[in-house]
């Protein structure tokens, strides 16, 4: 019944001169989601686990009771990836072979994940958080500071294969806004200032200590308690 009725509605809009428009969403993250072999990236380029990430591989894949093997497939694929710096279709096709699955399966992972990513990657990979609460506490101007430090667009790697940028979504650390997330380390509670630092010591080839750059340990709110001051009453109080 419906493609009849959708069928009737666009010979409406045409008898009336109306054209039926269709569009797509636009590409929001730098993603590769279609595989296209190139010299670096082809099935032929040969991946294999080194001897310690296979004892690795071998200790991911005993968590998982037989029959649940394939659940052990984004670990493995992490795995791979902070082995190669990033996931070639060489390296799903090792996954697959490992849980002995279709390789469609693991593609769908791969593609699915955007902490996957399917191109080459700079040592440093930045990732900026522009949702709405790092939004409201200054990210653009965050932002600005780490293109104009790094000399790099979102979605580029710099010339020198050092760093990586990327805009992403929420990161989970909304109470420390705004933040970002380079490689595995979180860092909190930034200005334009704090921002440079960390990236300069970066270049010094120091690691700068991650979490929040404002004195505070963790999320605890900033300066003195302004409730539950007091010793809580005992019971029967009132």
């Amino acid at each position: 019944m419906f493609p009849t009725i959708r069928a009737a509605v666009n010979g409406l809009r045409h008898s009336l001169g109306l054209r039926t428009l269709q569009t797509s969403t636009a590409l929001q993250h730098e993603s590769l989601f279609n595989h296209r072999d190139t010299p670096e990236d082809n099935p032929d380029v040969p991946f294999e686990f080194t001897p310690e990430n296979k004892k690795r591989a071998e200790a991911i894949l005993a968590i998982y009771p037989e029959g649940h093997k394939r659940a052990a497939m984004i670990p493995l694929l992490d795995l791979a990836q902070r082995q190669y710096g990033w996931l070639p279709i060489s390296a799903m096709h090792k996954v697959a072979e490992i849980l002995n699955l279709p390789r469609m399966r693991v593609y769908e992972v791969a593609t699915f994940y955007t902490m996957f990513m399917r191109k080459p990657t700079g040592k440093y990979h930045v990732q900026i958080c522009t949702t709405t609460p790092c939004w409201l506490r200054g990210s653009d101007e965050i932002l600005d500071a780490i293109k104009k430090n790094l000399k790099v667009e979102v979605g580029e790697t710099t010339s020198d294969g050092m760093w990586m940028l990327s805009e992403v979504e929420c990161l989970g650390a909304c109470v420390n806004a705004p933040m970002v997330q380079i490689n595995d380390d979180y860092y909190e509670d930034l200005t334009v200032d704090s921002t440079n630092e960390i990236l300069n010591d970066l270049k010094a080839g120091k690691r700068p200590a991650p979490g929040p750059r404002s004195g505070r340990y963790a999320a605890e709110p900033i300066g003195e308690p302004t409730s539950l001051k007091g010793d809580p009453p005992g019971p029967g109080f009132g």
